[in-house]
């Protein structure tokens, strides 16, 4: 039974990478819970506790934190 991967992607509706990292996500069948931090600013405040950064995409893969699309650590973090 194929391990369940708890994802989720603190993004903006105007980020380009956030669009990406998402569509990859897609591409690759892999759930996951969208988070706007857009106006937000409890859950911003998690995305930066969590990443020490500001800015978006910040993905959480099974508690890995990827800052911005980085393919090959996503690809790692989900063993694809």
């Amino acid at each position: 039974m194929a391990k369940i991967n708890k994802v989720k992607v603190y993004s903006t509706p105007t980020c380009p990478w956030c669009v990406k990292a998402k569509d990859f996500l897609k591409k690759n069948k892999v759930e996951f819970e969208d988070i706007n931090v857009a106006g937000n600013h409890d859950l911003a405040e998690e995305m930066v506790k969590k990443s020490g950064q500001m800015g978006v995409p910040v993905i959480d893969i099974n508690g890995t934190i990827i800052v911005g699309f980085d393919e090959g650590a996503i690809k790692k973090a989900l063993k694809l």
